[in-house]
């Protein structure tokens, strides 16, 4: 049953959206998509796999603009995503270096993470996360991030949530390029055609940075650079299917020190880590009037090589991981009211390191989800099966819906269950155990909400809870078990307003008790309060944009024992921006103006106060 089930569903899923108008706003009232002519509102992914009405989903979304990532300015994206409710970061040292996201107390390698449609997780890497210290914000044109587990469209690794990064098409060329302490640079050029039957583009960049030592009581400093170059383009075959493809390669190299800091294996000197990264899909769209079809082939290869210069120069140690992934997805809608949308995808991993040789896995799933949407509610329901060929079948479940009251007022309310597979270093690397099950999780929320967050006036109060069994551990020195259980629940407020033409502020706060069930202490590294606030203001003559960020998290503890504090800290950040006639802008910002002394991993260094400052052009 479960092989016909999945025969049916066709072997994928998941397209990301076509490419948008040149650079415009995500907000536009008339942005270019081909499966529809969404208006008023933000278009939206994550929630079901397709564009749709953000208002309309039952889900906790955020979306920032290509505005707002020009507006908080620089590299440096987590900047960016701590502006979101639920979110907090970890970061072992300067830019470059090991960063995890963590979403509504989830571990970061429960989230699942795409760049241009492509699933860019670390398959190598022991727990199958994505480190977010190799993304820098050149190229970005949205973030999407769908707060809460969601297996059922987005299958394995679903149970925090999904962030989806999106590139858009652009008309023309841009670049920018900025320095600052620590004798950083970033370069940064896009160039493109986008017309209505087809679209290219390129773009590429460069940045480098002395950095910071990453032992917080270290002398030296661990430098870091960074190469990105992609692709992308779209051709009409008619006025409804089109060939659609993207690429992505980055080439990073960060000095670290080991944990815990400073911690160097074979001698004194600071190891140096080289990661390499590929990512790619080709496929197709076809929009029809009531039926939508998507499917291509996606890529992604993660690289990494560690060297110690004390021994020379070839790498200690070394892991390739990577994904071959096939999916078709599609909606057939009746009567404008009802939807189904349906999609299977298959997905062939492999790894191997220095001292593992190559395994193999393959997990294929298909799923359905039926949709209503009337004048004032939206209801959604599905399932997916999901059949790994190590662990066997795992069904998962979800439900969403919202409802309009009226004057942009909204209830919305979600239940979603997550799972996510072993990963190939779980099953066959050391301390490897080929009988681990997948983690599982359930996640319920409420919220209440007024507009969205892009909009002139926006507010939401969310409740959420997320229950997650048979977490994978290591126990020493037996190997991977399923032995965790954890809890996390708690509430978000966010809110915003354009109080006049000239200013703005914008606010999120959360509180998030993330637990382990079995022994009662707080997750790692999960501070429970979070709140971050901005304002901005541009002058009525000569366009002078003068903003600020303020970022306070609480404490919290660097370990699983509760035995190491990590103390709580206040970050705020000054900028501001001014155009040179229509096509040049000059911009500039000062972090942490306090020099604030802070770690968010206990031993390892943070920036202190730290100057910028850079120029845009769109030609």
């Amino acid at each position: 049953m479960k092989y016909l089930f999945l025969l049916g569903c066709s072997f994928a899923f998941a397209a990301p959206a076509l490419a948008q108008s040149s650079e415009q706003d995500d907000t536009d009232s008339r942005p270019i998509v081909l499966y529809s002519q969404l208006r008023d509102t933000v278009i939206t992914v994550v929630g079901s796999g397709r564009e749709g009405r953000l208002a309309q989903d039952g889900q906790s979304i955020s979306v920032i603009s290509s505005k707002e990532l020009e507006t908080v300015q620089g590299p440096d994206l987590t900047r960016v995503l701590e502006r979101l409710p639920g979110v907090t970061l970890a970061r072992s040292g300067g830019l470059g270096s090991q960063t995890s996201l963590f979403v509504r107390g989830a571990n970061s390698e429960q989230v699942v993470v795409t760049i241009d449609g492509v699933r860019v997780a670390d398959v190598a890497a022991p727990s199958g996360g994505f480190d977010f210290g190799t993304l820098l914000s050149g190229g970005i044109s949205k973030i999407e991030l769908l707060r809460g587990s969601n297996s059922v469209i987005w299958g394995s690794d679903a149970m925090g949530g999904v962030l989806a990064v999106t590139r858009a098409g652009i008309d023309g060329v841009s670049g920018s390029a900025e320095y600052g302490s620590y004798e950083s640079l970033t370069v940064n050029a896009r160039a493109g055609l986008l017309r209505e039957s087809y679209d290219f583009a390129v773009d590429g960049g460069f940045a480098r940075s002395d950095g910071i030592s990453a032992f917080a009581g270290g002398a030296e400093a661990d430098p870091f650079k960074q190469w990105t170059v992609g692709g992308s383009g779209r051709i009409g075959l008619t006025q409804d299917l089109h060939i659609v493809a993207n690429l992505r390669h980055t080439d990073s190299t960060v000095d670290f020190d080991g944990y815990p800091a400073p911690f160097y294996i074979f001698g004194d000197t600071p190891e140096y880590q080289e990661t390499k990264q590929t990512a790619g899909r080709a496929g197709f769209a076809y929009g029809g009037n009531s039926f939508k079809l998507r499917g291509g082939l996606g890529y992604s290869s993660t690289t990494r090589a560690y060297f110690d210069p004390t021994f020379g120069t070839a790498p200690n140690f070394e892991t390739d991981g990577r994904s071959l992934r096939a999916d078709i997805s599609g909606t057939v809608s009746f009567a404008n009211t009802v939807s189904l949308d349906f999609g299977g995808d298959s997905d062939w991993t492999r790894f191997a390191t220095t001292f593992d040789p190559q395994r193999e896995a393959r997990l294929s799933s298909g799923y359905a989800q039926l949709g209503f949407t009337g004048n004032r509610i939206s209801l959604a329901a599905g399932a997916r099966l999901n059949d790994h060929d190590r662990f066997g079948s795992k069904w998962t479940l979800g439900a969403n819906g919202s409802f309009d009251f009226g004057d942009g007022w909204r209830f919305r309310a979600s239940w979603g269950q997550g799972f996510k597979a072993p990963t190939l270093y779980q099953l066959y690397g050391f301390g490897g155990n080929t009988t681990l099950k997948p983690e599982t999780s359930e996640a319920f929320d409420l919220g209440l909400e007024l507009g969205d967050r892009n909009g002139g006036f926006h507010f939401a109060a969310t409740v959420f809870t997320r229950d997650s069994a048979n977490l994978i551990s290591y126990v020493w020195p037996t190997g991977y078990f399923n032995i965790g259980k954890a809890r996390a629940r708690g509430f978000e407020l966010e809110g915003g307003a354009q109080v006049s033409d000239q200013f703005s502020v914008r606010a999120a706060y959360s509180y998030i008790q993330a637990t382990n069930r079995t022994t009662g202490n707080d997750l790692a590294r999960r501070p429970r309060h979070a709140l971050s606030a901005s304002a901005d203001w541009t002058t009525p003559l000569g366009g002078l944009a003068l903003g600020a960020d303020m970022r306070l998290v609480g404490d919290s503890f660097d370990d699983a024992g509760n035995f190491t504090a990590i103390d709580g800290h206040a970050v705020l950040t000054l900028r501001a921006s001014v155009p040179i006639g229509e096509r040049f802008e000059l911009y500039g910002r000062v972090e942490n103006v306090t020099d604030e002394t802070y770690q968010t991993v206990s031993g390892y260094g943070t920036y202190g106060r730290s100057a910028y400052a850079g120029v845009r052009i769109k030609w």
